[in-house]
Protein backbone atom coordinates (compact mmCIF):
# COMPACT_ATOMS: atom_id res chain seq x y z
CA UNK A 1 0.00 0.00 0.00
CA UNK A 2 1.25 3.15 -0.82
CA UNK A 3 1.50 6.73 1.87
CA UNK A 4 0.04 9.76 0.02
CA UNK A 5 -2.38 11.78 -1.26
CA UNK A 6 -2.08 11.54 -4.55
CA UNK A 7 -3.46 14.53 -6.99
CA UNK A 8 -4.32 13.27 -11.39
CA UNK A 9 -2.80 15.48 -13.30
CA UNK A 10 -4.46 18.94 -14.08
CA UNK A 11 -7.21 18.43 -17.04
CA UNK A 12 -6.56 20.26 -20.24
CA UNK A 13 -9.27 20.34 -22.67
CA UNK A 14 -7.67 18.34 -25.82
CA UNK A 15 -6.86 20.22 -28.92
CA UNK A 16 -9.02 19.86 -31.91
CA UNK A 17 -6.96 18.72 -34.88
CA UNK A 18 -8.23 20.51 -38.38
CA UNK A 19 -7.54 17.37 -40.81
CA UNK A 20 -6.75 20.96 -43.46
CA UNK A 21 -5.37 19.68 -46.54
CA UNK A 22 -1.55 18.28 -46.67
CA UNK A 23 -2.05 17.61 -42.83
CA UNK A 24 -0.51 14.79 -41.25
CA UNK A 25 -4.06 13.98 -39.83
CA UNK A 26 -5.76 14.27 -42.75
CA UNK A 27 -3.78 11.76 -44.65
CA UNK A 28 -3.47 9.58 -41.43
CA UNK A 29 -7.31 9.31 -41.28
CA UNK A 30 -8.10 8.56 -44.84
CA UNK A 31 -5.27 5.39 -44.92
CA UNK A 32 -7.40 4.19 -41.54
CA UNK A 33 -10.52 4.76 -43.15
CA UNK A 34 -9.73 2.68 -46.24
CA UNK A 35 -8.15 0.12 -44.18
CA UNK A 36 -11.05 -0.84 -41.91
CA UNK A 37 -13.33 -0.50 -44.87
CA UNK A 38 -12.14 -3.09 -46.55
CA UNK A 39 -12.65 -5.52 -43.23
CA UNK A 40 -15.11 -7.20 -41.63
CA UNK A 41 -15.14 -7.91 -37.76
CA UNK A 42 -16.87 -9.56 -35.37
CA UNK A 43 -17.90 -8.22 -32.27
CA UNK A 44 -19.41 -10.58 -29.23
CA UNK A 45 -20.31 -9.38 -25.78
CA UNK A 46 -17.59 -9.13 -23.37
CA UNK A 47 -18.10 -10.71 -20.13
CA UNK A 48 -15.59 -10.91 -17.52
CA UNK A 49 -13.17 -9.88 -20.48
CA UNK A 50 -14.15 -12.75 -22.35
CA UNK A 51 -15.84 -12.76 -25.49
CA UNK A 52 -19.19 -14.82 -25.33
CA UNK A 53 -20.67 -15.82 -29.23
CA UNK A 54 -24.37 -16.44 -28.89
CA UNK A 55 -24.93 -17.62 -32.86
CA UNK A 56 -28.20 -14.71 -33.02
CA UNK A 57 -26.26 -12.24 -35.25
CA UNK A 58 -26.74 -8.82 -36.99
CA UNK A 59 -24.87 -6.55 -39.36
CA UNK A 60 -23.09 -2.84 -39.00
CA UNK A 61 -22.93 -0.86 -42.42
CA UNK A 62 -22.29 2.40 -43.43
CA UNK A 63 -25.31 4.74 -43.25
CA UNK A 64 -23.77 6.34 -46.36
CA UNK A 65 -23.31 3.12 -47.89
CA UNK A 66 -26.15 0.88 -46.61
CA UNK A 67 -25.06 -2.36 -48.56
CA UNK A 68 -21.44 -2.08 -46.96
CA UNK A 69 -20.95 -4.02 -43.95
CA UNK A 70 -18.69 -3.15 -41.51
CA UNK A 71 -19.08 -5.75 -38.77
CA UNK A 72 -21.37 -8.18 -37.90
CA UNK A 73 -22.22 -8.37 -33.69
CA UNK A 74 -23.25 -11.31 -32.24
CA UNK A 75 -26.75 -10.74 -30.14
CA UNK A 76 -26.82 -10.70 -26.48
CA UNK A 77 -29.86 -11.78 -24.62
CA UNK A 78 -31.17 -13.47 -20.90
CA UNK A 79 -28.49 -16.07 -20.73
CA UNK A 80 -25.61 -13.41 -21.45
CA UNK A 81 -27.32 -10.96 -18.97
CA UNK A 82 -27.35 -13.25 -15.82
CA UNK A 83 -23.46 -14.21 -17.21
CA UNK A 84 -22.44 -10.31 -16.98
CA UNK A 85 -24.42 -9.70 -13.87
CA UNK A 86 -22.30 -12.35 -12.10
CA UNK A 87 -19.33 -11.21 -13.62
CA UNK A 88 -20.02 -7.43 -12.59
CA UNK A 89 -20.39 -8.62 -8.67
CA UNK A 90 -17.24 -10.93 -9.04
CA UNK A 91 -15.46 -7.48 -10.28
CA UNK A 92 -16.91 -5.38 -8.07
CA UNK A 93 -15.63 -7.25 -4.78
CA UNK A 94 -11.88 -6.15 -5.91
CA UNK A 95 -12.80 -3.14 -7.88
CA UNK A 96 -14.66 -1.12 -5.53
CA UNK A 97 -11.64 -1.65 -2.80
CA UNK A 98 -8.89 -0.41 -5.77
CA UNK A 99 -7.17 2.16 -4.20
CA UNK A 100 -8.72 5.39 -6.39
CA UNK A 101 -5.25 6.21 -7.92
CA UNK A 102 -5.07 3.27 -9.40
CA UNK A 103 -8.78 3.18 -11.15
CA UNK A 104 -7.46 6.17 -12.29
CA UNK A 105 -4.65 5.22 -13.81
CA UNK A 106 -6.13 3.19 -16.11
CA UNK A 107 -8.73 5.84 -17.61
CA UNK A 108 -5.87 8.13 -17.64
CA UNK A 109 -3.49 5.69 -19.64
CA UNK A 110 -6.87 5.15 -22.19
CA UNK A 111 -7.12 9.17 -22.76
CA UNK A 112 -3.40 8.64 -23.27
CA UNK A 113 -4.15 6.03 -26.08
CA UNK A 114 -6.94 7.78 -27.31
CA UNK A 115 -4.95 10.92 -27.42
CA UNK A 116 -2.58 9.22 -29.31
CA UNK A 117 -2.52 5.75 -31.47
CA UNK A 118 -5.92 5.10 -31.15
CA UNK A 119 -7.51 8.27 -32.19
CA UNK A 120 -7.65 7.78 -35.76
CA UNK A 121 -9.03 4.42 -35.33
CA UNK A 122 -11.81 5.56 -33.00
CA UNK A 123 -12.49 8.33 -35.17
CA UNK A 124 -12.68 6.53 -38.47
CA UNK A 125 -14.73 3.75 -36.90
CA UNK A 126 -17.02 7.15 -36.01
CA UNK A 127 -17.02 8.54 -39.34
CA UNK A 128 -17.87 4.86 -41.25
CA UNK A 129 -20.39 3.37 -38.53
CA UNK A 130 -22.22 6.61 -38.37
CA UNK A 131 -21.55 9.06 -40.76
CA UNK A 132 -19.77 11.70 -39.08
CA UNK A 133 -17.43 14.02 -40.98
CA UNK A 134 -14.12 14.46 -39.81
CA UNK A 135 -14.50 17.45 -37.82
CA UNK A 136 -17.31 15.97 -36.02
CA UNK A 137 -15.93 12.64 -35.37
CA UNK A 138 -12.72 15.04 -34.02
CA UNK A 139 -14.72 16.94 -31.75
CA UNK A 140 -16.68 13.92 -30.37
CA UNK A 141 -14.74 10.32 -30.64
CA UNK A 142 -11.69 11.89 -29.90
CA UNK A 143 -11.48 15.35 -27.93
CA UNK A 144 -14.59 15.15 -26.17
CA UNK A 145 -14.07 11.45 -24.74
CA UNK A 146 -10.78 12.29 -23.58
CA UNK A 147 -11.94 15.20 -22.25
CA UNK A 148 -14.46 13.18 -20.03
CA UNK A 149 -11.73 10.90 -18.84
CA UNK A 150 -9.49 13.40 -17.79
CA UNK A 151 -11.87 16.25 -16.19
CA UNK A 152 -13.95 13.08 -14.46
CA UNK A 153 -10.65 12.09 -12.87
CA UNK A 154 -10.14 15.69 -11.74
CA UNK A 155 -13.23 15.61 -10.95
CA UNK A 156 -13.60 11.88 -8.46
CA UNK A 157 -10.29 13.72 -6.70
CA UNK A 158 -12.38 16.53 -5.95
CA UNK A 159 -15.39 14.79 -4.40
CA UNK A 160 -13.10 13.08 -2.12
CA UNK A 161 -11.75 15.54 -1.03
CA UNK A 162 -14.60 17.41 0.59
CA UNK A 163 -14.42 16.31 4.41
CA UNK A 164 -16.06 17.40 7.04
CA UNK A 165 -14.62 19.49 9.82
CA UNK A 166 -13.98 17.84 13.31
CA UNK A 167 -14.45 19.25 16.59
CA UNK A 168 -11.69 18.73 19.39
CA UNK A 169 -11.64 15.41 20.89
CA UNK A 170 -12.78 13.44 17.54
CA UNK A 171 -12.02 13.19 13.96
CA UNK A 172 -14.75 13.02 11.36
CA UNK A 173 -14.38 11.97 8.03
CA UNK A 174 -16.81 11.01 4.61
CA UNK A 175 -15.99 7.44 2.88
CA UNK A 176 -17.59 7.83 -0.72
CA UNK A 177 -18.65 4.00 -1.16
CA UNK A 178 -19.01 2.60 -4.86
CA UNK A 179 -22.82 1.61 -5.14
CA UNK A 180 -24.13 -1.79 -3.69
CA UNK A 181 -24.62 -3.83 -6.85
CA UNK A 182 -23.93 -2.64 -10.94
CA UNK A 183 -24.90 0.04 -12.78
CA UNK A 184 -26.69 -0.64 -16.15
CA UNK A 185 -25.69 2.11 -18.69
CA UNK A 186 -27.32 2.77 -21.92
CA UNK A 187 -25.62 4.71 -24.49
CA UNK A 188 -26.88 6.33 -28.16
CA UNK A 189 -25.54 6.08 -31.45
CA UNK A 190 -24.97 10.03 -32.30
CA UNK A 191 -22.05 10.85 -29.96
CA UNK A 192 -19.17 8.55 -29.35
CA UNK A 193 -18.24 10.38 -26.36
CA UNK A 194 -21.25 9.73 -24.28
CA UNK A 195 -21.28 5.84 -25.58
CA UNK A 196 -17.60 6.05 -23.60
CA UNK A 197 -18.61 8.56 -20.79
CA UNK A 198 -21.50 6.61 -19.55
CA UNK A 199 -20.11 3.06 -18.73
CA UNK A 200 -16.79 4.82 -17.26
CA UNK A 201 -18.76 7.36 -14.89
CA UNK A 202 -19.42 4.91 -12.81
CA UNK A 203 -16.57 2.82 -12.81
CA UNK A 204 -13.91 5.53 -12.20
CA UNK A 205 -15.84 5.64 -8.60
CA UNK A 206 -15.36 1.97 -8.02
CA UNK A 207 -18.63 0.50 -9.29
CA UNK A 208 -18.90 -2.33 -11.85
CA UNK A 209 -21.19 -1.65 -15.35
CA UNK A 210 -23.47 -3.76 -17.92
CA UNK A 211 -23.23 -1.94 -20.97
CA UNK A 212 -25.70 -2.10 -23.90
CA UNK A 213 -24.48 0.29 -27.05
CA UNK A 214 -26.76 1.62 -29.12
CA UNK A 215 -27.38 -1.46 -32.15
CA UNK A 216 -26.33 1.45 -34.71
CA UNK A 217 -23.39 2.31 -32.87
CA UNK A 218 -21.79 -1.15 -32.18
CA UNK A 219 -18.72 -0.70 -34.17
CA UNK A 220 -17.00 2.48 -32.12
CA UNK A 221 -18.20 0.57 -28.73
CA UNK A 222 -16.04 -2.32 -30.16
CA UNK A 223 -12.62 0.35 -30.39
CA UNK A 224 -14.00 1.94 -27.06
CA UNK A 225 -13.43 -1.45 -25.21
CA UNK A 226 -10.63 -2.13 -27.22
CA UNK A 227 -8.97 1.22 -25.66
CA UNK A 228 -10.39 0.34 -22.50
CA UNK A 229 -8.74 -3.27 -22.18
CA UNK A 230 -5.70 -1.84 -23.85
CA UNK A 231 -5.25 0.80 -20.81
CA UNK A 232 -5.66 -2.08 -18.12
CA UNK A 233 -9.44 -2.12 -17.05
CA UNK A 234 -9.46 -5.67 -14.92
CA UNK A 235 -11.98 -8.00 -16.25
CA UNK A 236 -15.74 -7.42 -14.99
CA UNK A 237 -15.82 -3.99 -14.50
CA UNK A 238 -17.41 -2.97 -17.97
CA UNK A 239 -18.93 -5.87 -19.53
CA UNK A 240 -20.54 -4.60 -23.05
CA UNK A 241 -24.14 -6.34 -24.07
CA UNK A 242 -24.52 -6.06 -27.80
CA UNK A 243 -28.19 -7.03 -27.89
CA UNK A 244 -31.93 -5.52 -28.66
CA UNK A 245 -33.96 -3.35 -26.08
CA UNK A 246 -35.93 -6.07 -23.92
CA UNK A 247 -33.97 -8.63 -24.62
CA UNK A 248 -30.72 -6.49 -22.53
CA UNK A 249 -32.90 -4.56 -20.82
CA UNK A 250 -35.99 -6.24 -19.12
CA UNK A 251 -33.44 -8.94 -17.27
CA UNK A 252 -31.10 -6.68 -16.13
CA UNK A 253 -34.04 -4.20 -14.63
CA UNK A 254 -35.09 -7.30 -13.08
CA UNK A 255 -32.15 -8.14 -11.06
CA UNK A 256 -31.82 -7.07 -7.13
CA UNK A 257 -28.48 -6.31 -7.79
CA UNK A 258 -29.38 -3.01 -9.74
CA UNK A 259 -27.74 0.20 -8.45
CA UNK A 260 -28.29 2.33 -11.10
CA UNK A 261 -28.94 3.36 -14.60
CA UNK A 262 -27.11 5.51 -16.55
CA UNK A 263 -29.29 6.72 -19.83
CA UNK A 264 -28.87 8.76 -22.93
CA UNK A 265 -31.53 7.99 -25.70
CA UNK A 266 -35.10 8.95 -26.16
CA UNK A 267 -37.84 10.18 -23.26
CA UNK A 268 -40.33 7.74 -24.27
CA UNK A 269 -37.70 4.76 -23.70
CA UNK A 270 -36.24 6.63 -20.62
CA UNK A 271 -39.66 7.15 -19.16
CA UNK A 272 -40.60 2.89 -19.68
CA UNK A 273 -37.31 2.05 -17.76
CA UNK A 274 -38.32 4.38 -14.53
CA UNK A 275 -42.06 2.93 -15.02
CA UNK A 276 -39.99 -0.55 -15.09
CA UNK A 277 -38.27 0.40 -11.94
CA UNK A 278 -40.54 1.69 -9.93
CA UNK A 279 -42.92 -1.16 -10.28
CA UNK A 280 -39.72 -3.63 -9.18
CA UNK A 281 -38.70 -1.01 -6.34
CA UNK A 282 -39.25 -3.70 -3.70
CA UNK A 283 -36.86 -6.44 -5.65
CA UNK A 284 -33.69 -4.34 -5.25
CA UNK A 285 -31.40 -3.92 -2.68
CA UNK A 286 -31.13 -0.27 -2.83
CA UNK A 287 -33.43 2.27 -4.71
CA UNK A 288 -31.63 2.56 -8.14
CA UNK A 289 -29.81 5.92 -9.12
CA UNK A 290 -31.47 6.93 -12.38
CA UNK A 291 -29.79 9.22 -14.27
CA UNK A 292 -31.08 10.27 -17.61
CA UNK A 293 -30.33 12.57 -20.32
CA UNK A 294 -32.87 12.25 -23.45
CA UNK A 295 -34.55 14.62 -26.17
CA UNK A 296 -34.75 18.01 -27.02
CA UNK A 297 -36.41 20.51 -28.76
CA UNK A 298 -33.59 23.61 -28.91
CA UNK A 299 -34.64 26.69 -29.88
CA UNK A 300 -32.91 30.07 -30.88
CA UNK A 301 -35.23 33.39 -30.08
CA UNK A 302 -33.63 35.92 -32.22
CA UNK A 303 -34.31 39.48 -30.72
CA UNK A 304 -34.53 42.69 -33.15
CA UNK A 305 -31.11 43.70 -32.43
CA UNK A 306 -29.37 40.43 -33.56
CA UNK A 307 -26.82 40.38 -35.89
CA UNK A 308 -28.17 38.62 -38.97
CA UNK A 309 -24.80 36.99 -39.79
CA UNK A 310 -24.01 35.24 -36.61
CA UNK A 311 -27.43 34.69 -36.40
CA UNK A 312 -27.91 32.35 -39.56
CA UNK A 313 -24.03 31.30 -39.18
CA UNK A 314 -25.66 29.39 -35.79
CA UNK A 315 -28.76 28.38 -37.34
CA UNK A 316 -27.43 26.30 -40.27
CA UNK A 317 -24.06 24.60 -37.30
CA UNK A 318 -26.63 24.10 -35.28
CA UNK A 319 -29.51 22.62 -37.29
CA UNK A 320 -27.67 20.77 -39.89
CA UNK A 321 -24.32 19.91 -38.42
CA UNK A 322 -23.85 15.83 -38.18
CA UNK A 323 -27.57 15.83 -40.26
CA UNK A 324 -29.18 17.46 -37.12
CA UNK A 325 -29.09 14.74 -34.92
CA UNK A 326 -28.13 15.97 -31.78
CA UNK A 327 -30.25 16.03 -28.86
CA UNK A 328 -28.98 19.63 -28.50
CA UNK A 329 -29.59 20.72 -32.44
CA UNK A 330 -31.44 24.24 -33.27
CA UNK A 331 -34.81 22.46 -34.56
CA UNK A 332 -36.85 25.66 -33.72
CA UNK A 333 -36.26 29.23 -34.30
CA UNK A 334 -38.12 32.73 -33.15
CA UNK A 335 -37.06 35.34 -35.85
CA UNK A 336 -38.58 39.07 -35.66
CA UNK A 337 -40.65 40.27 -38.47
CA UNK A 338 -38.23 42.82 -38.87
CA UNK A 339 -35.19 40.23 -39.25
CA UNK A 340 -36.72 37.89 -41.36
CA UNK A 341 -36.15 39.01 -45.14
CA UNK A 342 -32.41 39.40 -44.30
CA UNK A 343 -32.19 36.51 -42.06
CA UNK A 344 -33.73 34.17 -45.40
CA UNK A 345 -31.72 35.43 -47.73
CA UNK A 346 -28.98 34.71 -45.32
CA UNK A 347 -30.22 31.00 -45.09
CA UNK A 348 -31.12 29.98 -48.24
CA UNK A 349 -27.82 31.29 -49.62
CA UNK A 350 -25.65 29.05 -46.94
CA UNK A 351 -27.47 26.16 -47.41
CA UNK A 352 -27.62 26.13 -50.95
CA UNK A 353 -23.68 25.82 -50.40
CA UNK A 354 -24.37 22.49 -47.85
CA UNK A 355 -22.80 18.95 -50.10
CA UNK A 356 -24.60 16.37 -48.50
CA UNK A 357 -22.70 12.57 -49.38
CA UNK A 358 -20.24 10.17 -48.51
CA UNK A 359 -18.07 11.76 -45.27
CA UNK A 360 -15.06 10.14 -47.07
CA UNK A 361 -15.20 13.16 -48.96
CA UNK A 362 -13.71 15.34 -46.76
CA UNK A 363 -15.71 18.22 -48.88
CA UNK A 364 -19.18 16.93 -47.87
CA UNK A 365 -21.06 19.14 -44.70
CA UNK A 366 -23.40 16.68 -44.05
CA UNK A 367 -23.55 12.51 -44.31
CA UNK A 368 -26.30 10.61 -44.01
CA UNK A 369 -28.72 9.94 -40.92
CA UNK A 370 -28.46 6.53 -38.86
CA UNK A 371 -30.92 4.07 -40.31
CA UNK A 372 -33.60 2.98 -42.38
CA UNK A 373 -36.11 3.77 -39.22
CA UNK A 374 -34.78 7.30 -39.14
CA UNK A 375 -34.88 8.20 -42.46
CA UNK A 376 -38.44 7.22 -42.24
CA UNK A 377 -39.26 9.14 -39.32
CA UNK A 378 -37.98 12.36 -40.42
CA UNK A 379 -38.84 11.70 -44.24
CA UNK A 380 -42.62 11.87 -42.63
CA UNK A 381 -42.45 15.10 -41.22
CA UNK A 382 -40.45 16.15 -44.11
CA UNK A 383 -43.53 15.07 -45.58
CA UNK A 384 -46.58 16.62 -43.33
CA UNK A 385 -44.99 19.33 -43.82
CA UNK A 386 -44.94 19.80 -47.59
CA UNK A 387 -49.10 18.49 -47.09
CA UNK A 388 -49.88 20.75 -44.27
CA UNK A 389 -51.37 24.30 -44.85
CA UNK A 390 -49.30 25.83 -41.76
CA UNK A 391 -46.38 24.93 -43.45
CA UNK A 392 -44.02 26.40 -46.32
CA UNK A 393 -40.94 24.29 -47.47
CA UNK A 394 -38.80 27.02 -48.19
CA UNK A 395 -35.19 24.77 -49.06
CA UNK A 396 -34.27 21.16 -49.27
CA UNK A 397 -36.99 18.24 -47.85
CA UNK A 398 -35.69 15.66 -50.96
CA UNK A 399 -34.82 12.52 -49.29
CA UNK A 400 -32.87 9.09 -51.15
CA UNK A 401 -32.07 6.16 -49.45
CA UNK A 402 -31.30 4.33 -52.73
CA UNK A 403 -27.49 4.58 -51.76
CA UNK A 404 -27.05 5.73 -48.37
CA UNK A 405 -29.98 7.56 -45.90
CA UNK A 406 -29.86 11.18 -47.32
CA UNK A 407 -32.10 13.88 -46.47
CA UNK A 408 -30.71 17.23 -47.68
CA UNK A 409 -30.86 20.18 -45.02
CA UNK A 410 -34.55 21.62 -44.77
CA UNK A 411 -35.78 24.71 -43.73
CA UNK A 412 -39.25 25.02 -43.09
CA UNK A 413 -41.68 28.16 -42.33
CA UNK A 414 -44.36 27.28 -39.87
CA UNK A 415 -47.68 29.63 -40.03
CA UNK A 416 -48.60 28.87 -36.71
CA UNK A 417 -46.53 28.33 -33.39
CA UNK A 418 -48.14 25.31 -32.51
CA UNK A 419 -47.38 23.25 -35.37
CA UNK A 420 -45.86 19.68 -35.17
CA UNK A 421 -42.84 20.41 -36.23
CA UNK A 422 -42.40 22.94 -33.59
CA UNK A 423 -43.41 20.81 -30.73
CA UNK A 424 -41.77 17.46 -31.56
CA UNK A 425 -38.45 16.44 -31.30
CA UNK A 426 -37.51 15.33 -34.92
CA UNK A 427 -33.97 14.32 -34.67
CA UNK A 428 -32.85 15.06 -38.51
CA UNK A 429 -32.09 17.80 -40.89
CA UNK A 430 -35.11 19.74 -40.31
CA UNK A 431 -35.37 23.45 -38.89
CA UNK A 432 -38.67 25.21 -38.47
CA UNK A 433 -39.03 29.01 -38.74
CA UNK A 434 -41.84 30.78 -36.45
CA UNK A 435 -41.80 34.90 -37.39
CA UNK A 436 -43.39 36.71 -35.16
CA UNK A 437 -44.54 40.30 -34.89
CA UNK A 438 -41.67 42.50 -33.02
CA UNK A 439 -44.07 44.01 -30.91
CA UNK A 440 -45.47 40.80 -29.47
CA UNK A 441 -41.65 39.39 -28.33
CA UNK A 442 -43.50 38.66 -24.56
CA UNK A 443 -45.98 36.40 -25.79
CA UNK A 444 -43.61 34.43 -28.19
CA UNK A 445 -40.87 33.92 -25.50
CA UNK A 446 -44.39 32.14 -23.55
CA UNK A 447 -44.82 30.14 -26.71
CA UNK A 448 -40.93 29.12 -26.80
CA UNK A 449 -40.94 28.28 -22.74
CA UNK A 450 -44.19 26.19 -23.29
CA UNK A 451 -44.45 25.50 -26.71
CA UNK A 452 -42.64 22.15 -26.13
CA UNK A 453 -42.30 19.69 -23.06
CA UNK A 454 -38.61 19.76 -23.33
CA UNK A 455 -36.09 21.81 -21.81
CA UNK A 456 -32.45 20.76 -22.89
CA UNK A 457 -30.76 23.68 -24.89
CA UNK A 458 -31.69 27.13 -26.22
CA UNK A 459 -30.09 30.43 -27.69
CA UNK A 460 -30.47 33.95 -27.59
CA UNK A 461 -29.77 36.26 -30.25
CA UNK A 462 -29.23 40.33 -29.42
CA UNK A 463 -27.08 43.23 -29.43
CA UNK A 464 -29.14 44.88 -26.66
CA UNK A 465 -28.16 43.75 -23.42
CA UNK A 466 -31.37 44.67 -21.58
CA UNK A 467 -33.27 42.21 -24.00
CA UNK A 468 -30.63 39.36 -23.73
CA UNK A 469 -31.24 39.72 -20.02
CA UNK A 470 -34.82 40.02 -19.84
CA UNK A 471 -35.34 36.69 -22.50
CA UNK A 472 -32.75 34.76 -20.63
CA UNK A 473 -35.31 35.17 -17.84
CA UNK A 474 -38.12 34.25 -18.92
CA UNK A 475 -36.15 31.11 -20.44
CA UNK A 476 -34.91 30.51 -17.48
CA UNK A 477 -36.50 26.38 -16.91
CA UNK A 478 -36.75 26.19 -20.93
CA UNK A 479 -33.13 25.05 -21.38
CA UNK A 480 -30.47 23.59 -18.83
CA UNK A 481 -27.44 24.65 -21.23
CA UNK A 482 -28.36 28.51 -22.64
CA UNK A 483 -25.80 30.34 -24.96
CA UNK A 484 -26.44 34.04 -25.31
CA UNK A 485 -24.83 34.81 -29.34
CA UNK A 486 -23.98 31.30 -30.01
CA UNK A 487 -25.68 28.22 -31.55
CA UNK A 488 -27.29 25.82 -28.80
CA UNK A 489 -24.39 22.60 -29.55
CA UNK A 490 -21.03 22.10 -28.99
CA UNK A 491 -21.04 21.97 -24.93
CA UNK A 492 -17.78 21.16 -23.82
CA UNK A 493 -16.47 19.40 -21.25
CA UNK A 494 -15.31 21.19 -18.03
CA UNK A 495 -16.51 24.19 -19.97
CA UNK A 496 -20.05 23.78 -20.12
CA UNK A 497 -21.67 20.87 -17.87
CA UNK A 498 -24.11 19.13 -20.11
CA UNK A 499 -28.08 18.49 -19.21
CA UNK A 500 -31.45 19.69 -18.98
CA UNK A 501 -34.21 19.17 -17.00
CA UNK A 502 -38.17 18.75 -17.77
CA UNK A 503 -38.30 15.84 -20.50
CA UNK A 504 -35.10 16.57 -21.47
CA UNK A 505 -33.79 14.22 -18.37
CA UNK A 506 -32.73 14.53 -14.28
CA UNK A 507 -29.95 17.36 -15.26
CA UNK A 508 -27.19 15.69 -13.64
CA UNK A 509 -24.84 17.37 -15.95
CA UNK A 510 -22.38 15.20 -17.68
CA UNK A 511 -18.76 16.88 -17.28
CA UNK A 512 -19.02 17.89 -14.22
CA UNK A 513 -18.78 17.12 -10.48
CA UNK A 514 -22.79 16.53 -10.03
CA UNK A 515 -23.18 13.52 -12.52
CA UNK A 516 -20.23 11.20 -10.45
CA UNK A 517 -21.81 12.41 -7.19
CA UNK A 518 -24.55 10.16 -8.34
CA UNK A 519 -22.57 6.93 -8.44
CA UNK A 520 -21.30 7.22 -4.85
CA UNK A 521 -23.35 6.02 -1.45
CA UNK A 522 -21.47 8.63 1.21
CA UNK A 523 -20.61 6.86 4.76
CA UNK A 524 -19.81 9.13 7.28
CA UNK A 525 -17.32 8.35 10.27
CA UNK A 526 -16.86 9.72 13.76
CA UNK A 527 -13.81 8.39 15.78
CA UNK A 528 -14.13 9.75 19.49
CA UNK A 529 -10.44 9.81 20.58
CA UNK A 530 -11.45 9.64 24.56
CA UNK A 531 -14.72 8.87 25.33
CA UNK A 532 -16.67 9.73 27.82
CA UNK A 533 -16.87 7.05 30.88
CA UNK A 534 -20.38 8.34 32.73
CA UNK A 535 -23.93 8.61 31.19
CA UNK A 536 -24.42 12.10 33.35
CA UNK A 537 -23.64 15.48 32.32
CA UNK A 538 -22.80 18.44 33.92
CA UNK A 539 -26.50 19.65 34.47
CA UNK A 540 -27.49 16.91 36.36
CA UNK A 541 -25.31 17.82 39.63
CA UNK A 542 -27.28 18.89 42.62
CA UNK A 543 -27.04 22.19 43.73
CA UNK A 544 -28.14 25.81 42.24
Amino acid sequence: MSNGIFSVPDPRNEPILAYAPGSPERRALRAQMEKMSKEVIEIAPLIGGRRVPTGHTAETVMPHNHRHVLAVWQKAGPKEVAQAIGAALEAHRTWSRTPWEHRAAVFLKAADLLAGPYRIVLNAATMLGQSKTAHQAEIDSACELIDFWRFNLAYAEEIYRQQPRSSPGCWNYVDYRPLEGFVFAITPFNFTSIAGNLPTAPAIMGNTVLWKPAASAMYAAHFIMEVLETAGLPPGVINMLPGMGADVGDPVLASPDLAGVHFTGSTATFQGIWETVGRNIRRYRAYPRIVGETGGKDFVFAHPSAEVPALAAALVRGAFEFQGQKCSAASRAFVPASLWPALERALREQIAEIRVGDVADFGNFMGAVIDRPAFAKIRGYIDFARSSPDAEILVGGACDDAKGYFIEPTLVLAKRPDLRLMQEEIFGPVLTVYVYEDREMDETLKICDQGSPYGLTGAVFARDRGAIATIAEALRHAAGNFYINDKPTGAVVGQQPFGGGRASGTNDKAGSALNLLRWVSPRTIKETFVPPTDFRYPFMQPGD
